[in-house]
């Protein structure tokens, strides 16, 4: 019997780690959350921490030495880890907390002058080898990029997804593919590069049109992409692109080629030559194959390209919030009746009923996050998910917290709401109607164009500042059109200050999502997607405001009507009168009364 068969749990895992580093001759692991397109959701074969660690959170990093084990994660999974790292001999390393030194510096500071700390290079992107190799190289210590002490004891390792790739069409998709292939093309040579190396899978998705199902949520497959001015090599793995979309793709100068292949045509690639690459969207692991090469390095140009949606992509993106909106409607219609009858219901038939109230409607294809339903003490943990072994029954008095979204042909959509059950507390009133406030102030923002989107931050926050109150998380996030349903380059968070290319442009769309935890209580967040559009043109140049096209009535039970200026209130009836408009065309039954009577003016 293989020994490594049988290692059922984190601790056991974690010891068969040590082991292997002891005969690497290695000093440490590090094992962050990564594939070799650095993908937010992994497919199985690449979720090595996952699996080593008993913590599947999308974000952290692992680090291991001979006699420490640690997760860094940030504030919005510290509970989740807690419970998960439970009996692994694991610390949960509070990444962002003062007294919590970063991964790099607790290395620095604890390995001897010597050591060697390996991590598989494929997954780790290239700006943060560069770091980590500059802070190790200061303490003594050497990162080792070509070994993966995981792989060597994962015995049962998941195999890579096979799934087939489809083609993206007309009237969802809006650009052709010489199109974007022609204006990356054009920002390679001003970039002075013959040739650009594309992991990130996103990318490759919008600029050929294609999709794919390798990964949960994201409508994307595995692959890599090397454009030159003549052609685009797509690597991929045999037998996933049918023969006649080879055929059309072809037409369009791709020649497709092994997904393994790429190696060695960076290999071949001539010295010297020009290779644009995204430092971010690109692993150390793949550009070791490619020493000789020049790199030139910046953002993706298929990055800005996509950010801003056009005219018609534009008008399918309301069509499909308009279609989930009326899911919601469909969804929270037998919500209450189930209330009203006494129905035992849970966090998990939250998710289950409202999934099949998106998949009845035209267009749908997957969810685009896995759903997020919690009940009170629950909601509190902005990205908590129900599971069969740990959830709550939603019953007494409280507020329910969902998040959630879907993927259709012609957009993606992400939305939060919170609605009452029993009787809500004046402190949840309160707290709802702060949070309310601050979507509002973001909704009804005017700024200049270029306006770098970190500043729009604080004016969401503003309203909850002023009663001493605050959220660990950003505000808003891009957000794709068929594709990830978080999309930059554009951030409203005050995390995102100093970065590049995150002016806000006419045609972006973004989250509002604002929100107030109270650990172990409840949890707040209202969330609608806007689209960036032209407000007016004076002496001072141009001014964007925000579209609110997300569909869904915010439930008005838990608003105190008293704190609401009249501005506000304005707003927020306007924008009921707007879903009102939109949705009713859509729904009928009890769906159609529920939603008559959620948007009613205040």
């Amino acid at each position: 019997m293989n020994p490594l068969s049988s290692l059922d749990t984190p601790a056991q895992r974690l010891a068969a780690l040590r082991g292997q580093l002891a005969l690497s001759g290695v000093q440490a692991c590090l094992i962050p959350t990564a594939d070799p397109h650095l993908s937010e959701y992994l497919p199985e074969h690449w979720m090595a921490r996952a699996w080593l660690s008993g913590f599947d959170g999308s974000a952290g990093s692992l680090l291991v030495t001979a006699d420490f084990a640690g997760l860094w994660t940030d504030s919005r999974y510290w509970v989740q880890a807690e419970a998960q790292l439970q009996g692994s001999g694991i610390a949960l390393m509070r990444a962002g907390a003062h007294d919590v030194p970063d991964m790099l510096g607790w290395a620095s500071e604890h390995l001897k002058p010597g050591a060697r700390v390996a991590v598989d290079g494929r997954v780790l992107d290239r700006a943060a080898a560069l770091r980590w190799q500059a802070g190790l190289e200061a303490a003594g210590v050497a990162l080792v990029l070509d070994q993966d002490p995981v792989d060597a004891i994962w015995a049962e390792r998941p195999g890579l997804p096979t799934a087939p790739v489809f083609e993206h069409l007309p009237p969802h998709a809006c650009r052709t593919r010489a199109d974007n292939l022609a204006a990356v093309r054009a920002a390679m040579l001003a970039h002075g590069a013959q040739h650009h190396l594309l992991s990130s899978l996103d990318d490759i998705c919008w600029l050929l049109n294609l999709r794919g199902s390798d990964v949960d949520y994201n409508p994307v497959f595995l692959a890599h992409a090397l454009l030159d001015a003549q052609q685009l090599r797509l690597y991929v793995a045999p037998g996933k692109v049918p023969d006649a979309l080879a055929t059309r793709l072809a037409a369009d100068g791709v020649v497709l080629r092994d997904y393994a292949g790429l190696a060695a045509d960076l290999a071949g690639l001539p010295a010297g030559t020009g290779l644009l690459v995204d430092p971010a969207r690109v692993t150390a692991g793949t550009l070791a194959h490619a020493p000789q090469v020049r790199l030139i390095e910046a953002i993706n140009p298929s990055q800005l390209c996509k950010s801003v949606k056009n005219a018609a992509e534009a008008d399918n993106i309301r069509a499909a919030m308009a279609q989930d909106g009326a899911a919601l409607c469909e969804f929270f219609a037998w919500f209450e009746a189930a209330q009203a009858a006494g129905e035992r219901i849970t966090e998990i038939d939250v998710d289950t009923h409202l999934s099949a109230a998106r998949a009845r409607r035209p267009g749908f294809v997957s969810l685009s996050f896995a759903t997020i339903a919690g009940f009170n003490a629950n909601g509190a943990m902005p990205h908590y998910r129900a599971t069969d072994t740990h959830h709550a029954v939603v019953q007494g008095d409280g507020l329910l917290l969902i998040d959630s979204g879907g993927q259709y042909l012609g957009g993606t959509t992400d939305i939060t709401r919170v609605v009452p059950v029993g009787t809500p507390s004046a402190a949840q009133r309160a707290d709802y109607t702060a949070v309310l406030q601050a979507h509002i102030a973001l909704a009804r923002a005017q700024f200049p164009e270029d306006t770098p989107s970190s500043v729009l931050d604080a004016l969401a926050r503003t309203p909850l500042w002023r009663r001493g109150l605050d959220y660990g998380h950003g505000t808003g996030h891009g957000v794709g059109y068929f594709l990830n349903v978080h999309e930059g380059p554009q951030s409203i968070s005050v995390r995102a200050q100093g970065r590049a290319h995150q002016d806000m442009k006419a045609g972006m769309l973004t989250s509002n999502e604002p929100g107030l935890y109270r650990d172990g209580q409840w949890g707040i967040r209202i969330e609608n997607l806007v689209l960036a559009v032209p407000a007016l043109q004076t002496a001072f140049g141009t001014f964007l405001a925000f579209e609110t096209v997300t569909l869904c009535p915010i439930d008005t039970r838990c608003v105190v009507r008293e704190l609401l200026s009249a501005d506000e209130l304005d707003w927020l009836n306007g924008y009921h009168e707007q879903v009102r408009v939109g949705l009713l065309p859509l729904v009928d039954g009890a769906a159609r009364d529920w939603l008559l009577a959620r948007t009613e003016p205040l």
